[in-house]
Parts: structure tokens; sequence; C-alpha cells
């Protein structure tokens, strides 16, 4: 069993705060803090409660020795202690000071001051004497990463992707959906995705982590449980992350090309677009694709138009309206959503329904790769000029080789009509995959 925790209470002065920040023996973001959340509101009323005199309440302090110096992992008060440290613009915080409105004395109404006015209008000695209670807390590092979570259940409460990223912030698992989300976060925010709230917030993580574990179980997973599982280590080794996040990145680009307008419809929604997501996901492990240029636009208007009818449904419900027999699609796939997003059984329906509408567009990659010794032999024997396809080499048998003109990987089959003869730097090289993708 570990070290019981154990609490020592004291206080500091702001000053005395300011010193450790700056002498580097302060820590505000320990790995399983979360991210600020304060409003700018928030920050005012609490400089103006220090500048009045109220008190606030304490801070929470994990003690620990670095290389032989004290440092203290901030558990609770982070955004207080930010807030008073941008304010007073200590270092690290030099760029970040705002002003707060104030009423001194006989003013009829508040005015903004900056730190350096109440220093220059010597107002400034109350705020650096300003005592705030402490708590030291030492013990196992579990045990102090669960006093985190229990803290910060009141207030702007954390959400359960900020839990679990204080209980598993050491998780390879989360790790690796924290390096995707950043990848792939501009792209979120462009589609509507997720707002800057919630990125704030972690639902950005959340949702990736949701993908990659629904990927390294080999489809949809009722969230929650399946989630905590994967970033506690318990459900994925290391080579099927890998691998995970190879498939992520590929459909989330193929994603990204196939439905550059996703956020003008209900896909845009986390739920719905994890559905789709998966459902792209499910046909590329099938080896179907979407390539040709005709056949992508065509899935764009048909999700486009499915997005549509369900919002045409839900209008009519409103309206206490019953749905036409033509809607009967569409209220379906609206009762797939109303009906808990997150449950196993609703993500396959629109899973279903989804198919149905999309997926007849799709083309079965060949499933042979490389040309056979008697597919080379009849192309050499049948091209009279013998030259590279794209930079015009002069080939002969020793140095030839043959690649799709259509690429396999949009679909392109592994046939002779299909076929080119090649230099070995153009058939290596990006910019002959590149000119391969211009001619089809």
């Amino acid at each position: 069993m570990g070290e019981p925790l154990r609490y020592e209470y004291g206080d500091k002065t702001i000053l005395e705060l300011q010193n450790l920040q700056e002498k580097g023996h302060l820590n505000l973001e320990p790995g399983f803090q979360r991210k600020s959340v304060w409003s700018l509101s928030d920050r005012w009323k609490l400089i103006q409660s220090v500048v009045e005199g109220y008190p606030i309440p304490s801070i929470f302090l994990y003690r620990r020795d670095e290389n032989g110096m004290p440092v203290y992992d901030v558990i609770d008060g982070k955004q207080r202690l930010e807030t008073l440290f941008m304010f007073t613009r200590t270092r690290g915080f030099m760029r970040a000071g705002f002003d707060v409105p104030f009423r001194f004395g006989d003013d009829d109404r508040p005015s903004r001051h900056s730190w350096k006015g109440l220093v220059r209008q010597k107002r400034h000695g109350p705020v650096l004497t300003y005592k705030i209670q402490t708590v030291e807390v030492s013990g196992d590092l579990s045990d102090i990463v669960d006093l985190f979570v229990r803290i910060n259940s009141t207030g702007k409460a954390l959400t359960s992707s900020e839990k679990r990223h204080a209980k598993y912030f050491k998780s390879a698992f989360l790790r690796s959906a924290d390096v995707l989300t950043r990848r792939f976060r501009a792209y979120f925010r462009k589609q509507q995705i997720v707002t800057k709230t919630q990125i704030i917030r972690m639902k950005d993580v959340e949702l990736v982590s949701e993908i990659l574990a629904s990927i390294s179980a080999g489809g949809p997973i009722h969230k929650k449980a399946a989630i905590d599982r994967a970033v506690g280590n318990q459900s994925v080794n290391a080579h099927t992350l890998r691998r995970a996040m190879t498939e992520f990145r590929s459909v989330a680009h193929s994603l990204r090309r196939m439905f550059p307008e996703l956020h003008t419809t209900r896909f845009r929604n986390r739920a719905e677009f994890y559905s789709l997501f998966m459902l792209l996901w499910e046909l590329d492990q099938q080896h179907l694709v979407l390539t040709d240029g005709r056949r992508n636009q065509a899935a764009s208007r048909l999700l486009a138009r499915l997005s549509s009818g369900v919002d045409e449904v839900r209008e009519m419900q409103k309206r206490a309206k019953g749905a036409k027999p033509e809607h009967r699609l569409y209220a379906d796939y609206l009762l797939s959503v109303q009906q808990s997003t997150d449950n196993l059984a609703q993500r396959k329906r629109r899973a279903e329904i989804l198919r149905g509408v999309l997926g007849g567009l799709f083309e079965r990659k060949d499933d042979r790769r490389l040309f056979s010794p008697e597919q080379r032999r009849l192309l050499w024997n049948s091209d009279e000029k013998k030259c590279c396809r794209y930079c015009g080499a002069t080939l002969d048998w020793t140095n030839f080789q043959v690649d799709h003109i259509r690429a396999h990987s949009r679909g392109g089959k592994t046939e002779l009509k299909n076929a080119a003869l090649t230099c070995v730097r153009c058939n290596t090289s990006k910019g002959a995959h590149r000119r391969i993708m211009s001619t089809n």
C-alpha cells in the first residue's frame, strides 16, 4: 500500500509566489493539469478580490525535488496563479498583462488600471503582501492525481477527457492521440467539428482518442469504457497503436479530400463525424476507395442531401408533423442520433444507413499490387519507343520498371491498359506519383 497523503497548511504572499515562479521553482503545468478555461471576466474578479482584500481559495502544491532543488507542482490553483502572474507581468507572463476595472476612494465609477499604473500610483504594496493560504501535499503521485480530480469536480468541473488526461497523462495511447490531435486541429476547426472552447476542454483529444480506440478494436465501440481501457494501456499494444495511427492519418486525409464542405452539413457534429470517419475506415479495410472525381462529387451531394433530409424531418418533429413515407430513411437516421448517440447499437445503425447511401460509389482496389513477369514482358515487347513515360529517358531490358498509370492506391487496376514503362528515378520519386495522379 502506498504512502498516505500528508498535508501541511501555511500561507505565501504574492511576492513569495512571484519569486518561486521567477526562479523556476513553481510548475504550473504538471502532466496531470488541464488547460486554462478561465475567461477574462473570471480573471478580473480574482484581481479585484485581491486588491479589495477579500480572501481567495487555497492553493494546493505538491513538493518534490528536482536536481536537488525544490519544485512545487500546482495541484489546484493554476488559473489563480496564472491570473496573478499575468496581471503583475511576472516572468513567463510578461506579454500577457491586462487591465482591470477598480474603484478607489471617492471615484464615481470604476476605471481600468494596469499593474504599471498601480505601481506608479504606489498602490501595489498591498497586492504583493497579500497572503494566500497554501496546502503542501506529499504522498504517492497516483493519490495526488486522484486529489486533483476530486478538487476539480466543482466550479468549472473537469470534463471526462480532462479527467482521463489527469489520470493517464503518461499513457502512450494518450500521447499518440495528442500527436494526431495537434496535426489535424486546424482541419477540425475549419470544418467546425470542435469550437475554440471545446479545444480548451480537450474535446478534440477525446474525439481522436475515441476514433483511435475504435480502429484499434476493429470497429465502432461503446464510448467511455472502451476509451478508458485503451488510454489505460489495458487493451492496445505498441504495434497495434502504430498501425492505428497510420490508418487514422490515411482516413483523415481521404475525408478532407472527399468532403471539403463538411461544415455545411450535420456531419460536423462530433457523434456523426465519428460515424462517417469509421465508415470510411471500414471501407478502406475492405480495399474500397473513392478517388474518381465525378464519383466524389456525387458522394458529396448525397451526403449533403442526407443531412438536409434529416434536418427537414427534425423540423417536422418540432411542428408536431409526421414524416412522409419518402422520408423514412431520414427518420430512421434521426432516430439513431436522438437515442443515445454513443451507444454501440445506434452507431452501427448510423453506419448501416451511411453505407447504403455512399457505399455504391466506392471502387475495389485490385488485390494484386505488383505486375507479373508475364505482364512485364508483354508490355516491354509491345512498346516500340522503349522510353520512360514521364521523363522520356531511353530504357533497356536491365533498367526498366513498370508502374500504374492510375495509381493503385487510387483504384488503378494492375492490368496492361493501366501500365507504363518508367525509369527507376521516376518510379521511385514523389514527383512521379504527382505526375501519375495528374494523368488520371
